[in-house]
């Protein structure tokens, strides 16, 4: 039980320590991605004004159809696609991304590179 503790501690720092360099704004809001072992998903945040701009999970009705399993590389692709649609269709262009404690690599990564594929610049 208290290696888990200390693990939950160390990941709250580290979004902490992430989240005081990076704000969203109307010009240039935040694309945070939460990743847990079966899903991930992504948000598009004006912290300005404090609200979400749109968002999508491999938990969503849409998606859920589309994608087999949320844990993988090619479903975390599939969402970063999607999210870089979606933010496209309502005229934003550049966000800053949030990785919210996570290494860029593996899902998040391609996450990343597939929202940037989408249109996006971060």
């Amino acid at each position: 039980m208290k290696r888990e503790l200390i693990k939950m501690v160390r990941h709250r720092r580290r979004v902490r320590r992430v989240r005081k360099k990076i704000s969203g704004s109307a010009q240039r809001p935040r694309l945070a991605v939460a990743r847990s072992h079966r899903n991930i998903e992504a948000q598009v945040i004006d912290d300005a004004e404090g609200r979400t701009l749109c968002g999508i999970s491999t938990r969503s009705r849409d998606v859920r159809g589309q994608i087999a399993y949320g844990g993988n590389i090619k479903a975390a692709a599939a969402i970063g696609k999607l999210i870089g649609e979606k933010a496209r269709a309502l005229g934003i262009e550049t966000v800053a991304f949030d990785r919210r404690g996570q290494r860029y690599h593996g899902r998040v990564k391609a996450l990343a590179d597939a929202a940037r594929e989408a249109g996006l610049k971060f």
